[in-house]
């Protein structure tokens, strides 16, 4: 008798000691993580389409953020539509016996000695020009300071002294024929033209 309430009371210490440790293996404990995790995740973005879209969702809220990047790239376009408009011309002009090209033609100059001084594979070389007033050699002589001093202006904006080579052609190769000032005034000029370095 005594076997078996020692055998009943073991059963049932046995049975109370197992319950709690099945509430334990079934608790839910470990699922609050990762409810935090998928919560932590879902608030950063989490690939580049997820940045961009919330960059857009800023910029839709901010209007005037918009405006100043649509701004900025508009700035943007036509600075360089205005570099490639004054690399497109590639002609300065001098006044009667000078050397120094006009003011007007600064611009050019600017563009060109930026553009060499950025891309060092390319060469320029400056040709000088007279009217056909006065002898062959003055003429030729004038052509060579105007080219000097082209080359010059174009190094000061950027250029290298190497990338740059000069030659007169005084009076010849003019592209005006006419003998009047409005002719002379085209032929008083200085040429530039590039070529990829060998």
């Amino acid at each position: 008798m005594n076997k078996l309430i020692l055998g009943m009371i073991t059963v049932s210490l046995l049975a109370a000691c197992s319950s709690p440790a099945q509430k334990e293996t079934t608790s839910t404990a470990p699922a609050a993580p990762q409810a935090s995790t998928a919560a932590d995740t879902s608030a950063t973005p989490t690939s580049a389409a997820d940045s961009n879209v919330a960059a857009t969702s800023n910029m839709a809220a901010d209007p005037a953020a918009a405006d100043a990047a649509a701004a900025k790239a508009k700035a943007d376009a036509d600075a360089k539509a205005a570099e490639l408009a004054l690399l497109d011309k590639r002609t300065v002009y001098f006044d009667t016996d000078i050397d120094v090209f006009h003011d007007a033609d600064k611009e050019i100059i600017m563009a060109h000695g930026k553009n060499l001084g950025k891309v060092f594979l390319l060469k320029a070389r400056v040709a000088g020009y007279a009217d056909e007033r006065g002898s062959s050699e003055y003429n030729l002589a004038l052509g060579q300071r105007r080219a000097q001093n082209t080359k010059k202006a174009l190094v000061a904006a950027g250029a290298k002294e190497g990338q740059i080579s000069t030659v007169s052609y005084g009076e010849e190769k003019a592209v005006a024929t006419g003998h009047d000032e409005s002719a002379w005034a085209q032929n008083r000029r200085a040429e530039i033209s590039y070529d990829i370095a060998k």
